[in-house]
Parts: C-alpha cells; structure tokens; sequence
C-alpha cells in the first residue's frame, strides 16, 4: 500500500500555525509527514519562512503517532554538517524515534543568505556527500575529526543521541544526485513522478528502499477560487529542480513564472473538490515506484478545512485506489 503523507509548509504559515496543522493531519489520518526547511518563500504571496527545526521540535511534542522528516535540509551553507547533525539527534529522540533526515543539494533562494556565492551542481553534489559522511559519523558516537575539500570538523561529539540514528534520505533530480542517493541514502526523495530518477537510484544501491515523492494540490469547494490560489502561490512549481535550485529570491521567481496561466496551473496541480481528480494526480508517483507521497495543500488558510475533507473523503479515496 502506497502511505499518504501530509506536508507542512513553512513557505506559506507561521509556527504555531504549522504545529497545529501537523496535529490535525495526525488526527485525520495520515501516515507521516514532512516539513520544508526555507529562509525565503518562493513567491512574496506566500508570506513566511519560519525555522522549520524549531517547528519540528515543537510538533514532535504536540504530536504522538505522526512520523516527521524535512523534506529537505542542506547541510551544507547555512547549516554545517556537524550542526545538523546534533540537530537531526536531539528530534530523533524529542519524537521518540519518529524523526527521518532528509537532505539535499540545496536552493540559492536559500543559501544565498551567508554569502560566498551559489556553487556549480557538481560542487553542491559534492559537498552533500562530504556533508553525509559527516553527519553518519557523528551519529556513530565518539570523537570526530575531519579536514576535508569542504569541512572541517574539530574534535566533535554528539553527547544525546537516540538507540536508532535517524534515517538520511537525499533528494534527487538527475543521475548524478541518484549516484549520491544510491550509494548514501537510506531513501530516495523526489518531487516528480518520473521512473528514471528511482531507476537510477536503485543501479547505483537503492533497491529495496523507500522512495518518497511529493505533489501539490489544492481543495477547495469553489474550484475557481482554488485555482485562482493555486497559481498565486504555486505557478513556480512546475519550472522544474534545475531552475528552481538557481534562483535567487522571490523577485526573480515572479518574473520567471510571469506568463504562467492560471489555467497552466490548474493542469498540474488539482483543484477543487472532485476527489477523483486528486487520485489522478497520485497515479503518476503509484505507478512510477513511489512508496510514500506526501501532498501539499495550497495555502497556509485552507489547511482546517483540507485536513476536515482529507479524514472524509481523500485519504479513504486514495487508499482504496492505491
């Protein structure tokens, strides 16, 4: 059976909001989720970008069944490995084992604020697999010391860490980011439904392990409203990782995404409340390979009232057709 995860958005509400919705996704139903972790949203529509650690500290508490995982952090400009690292231990155990650590190569949007420059994709591919390394060794316990091409980490020790490491996944995109995932992940994330990319990832290792997808949707009673809220906030969504990943603030994603339509939204992105049209756009992840797939509702506003139709009428829907 497919699982149905629940995404918390932090490009599009505030923390307490965020904690509340995982709760109610919880209550509803689903069987897991993930947190994005920005410090830009990609339009100013969207409105937020809180700590998404913090959050996820305080829904591991307001929460007992749900599991969590960011979806994703990079681990290597704003964060350094060692950090994230103690960060990924202490919610591995503030959950009680709930915690999964997904990674990736990361999104100028985001990593532009330390400065220094956006490294090439080969460099960034680079420095994630250092930074995996890293983050592995220290969950084995001990002393660490490392002087690498990227990092360097000076007699470390994580002092609170859970029986169970948590889980690393590693976003994907291309062969290369396949090769890294393959070869370091315990699970593959990707947010499109294309079977190349978990092809790939089994060649290089990553048979046998789970694969985690990710599409936006958009409930709403009045389809045109939900359109109409859909390409306000989610037109960049469809530009596809190799541009997403380059560019530099929001600015740049509304003069990227200016002549999307409304209507080219409404073609990727589900809208209103036909649920059949929700488990069509699920097909594509099921039948590609994926294991989990986590939804996205459009708008920080809309959440109570998806998470009230996703109880009644989405998730028994999607379960029964997957």
């Amino acid at each position: 059976m497919v699982q149905i995860g629940y995404t918390m958005m932090t490009e599009q509400a505030g923390p307490r909001d965020l904690v509340e919705h995982v709760v109610g996704a919880e209550a509803a139903g689903f069987d897991f989720s993930v947190t994005s972790d920005h410090y830009f949203p990609w339009l100013d529509s969207q409105g937020h970008a809180p700590h998404a650690w913090t959050v996820l500290g305080a829904a591991a508490h307001a929460t007992s069944r749900i599991p969590l995982m960011t979806y994703v952090t990079c681990p290597t400009m704003r964060y350094h490995p060692a950090l994230v690292a103690q960060k990924a231990a202490t919610l591995q155990l503030l959950s009680e084992g709930r915690f999964r650590l997904g990674l990736g190569a990361g999104e100028n949007l985001n990593e532009h604020v330390i400065g220094g420059g956006w490294p090439p994709a080969d460099v960034r591919h680079e420095m994630l697999g250092e930074a995996v390394g890293i983050i592995r060794a220290l969950f084995e316990g001990g002393y660490v010391n490392h002087h690498g091409r990227h990092y360097d980490v000076e007699s470390a020790k994580l002092w609170d860490l859970p029986e169970q490491a948590p889980p690393i996944g590693i976003a994907v995109s291309g062969e290369q980011s396949c090769e890294l995932a393959g070869r370091l992940a315990d699970c593959v994330i990707a947010t499109e439904p294309k079977p190349g990319l978990l092809d790939a990832f089994e060649r290089y290792g990553g048979a046998g392990k789970p694969r985690i997808g990710q599409l936006p949707v958009c409930y709403d009673t009045d389809r045109d409203a939900a359109v109409r809220r859909a390409h306000d906030q989610f037109r960049w969504f469809g530009s596809g990782w190799k541009v997403n990943s380059e560019l530099p603030g929001p600015a740049s994603f509304e003069a990227a995404t200016s002549f999307v339509r409304p209507e080219d939204v409404a073609e990727s992105i589900p809208c209103g409340d036909d649920v059949s049209d929700f488990v069509a756009a699920v097909r594509p992840y099921a039948e590609a390979g994926f294991t989990e797939i986590a939804l996205v509702q459009v708008g920080g506003d809309s959440q109570p009232a998806y998470l009230d139709w996703a109880r009644t009428t989405l998730l028994p829907a999607l379960r029964e057709a997957f």
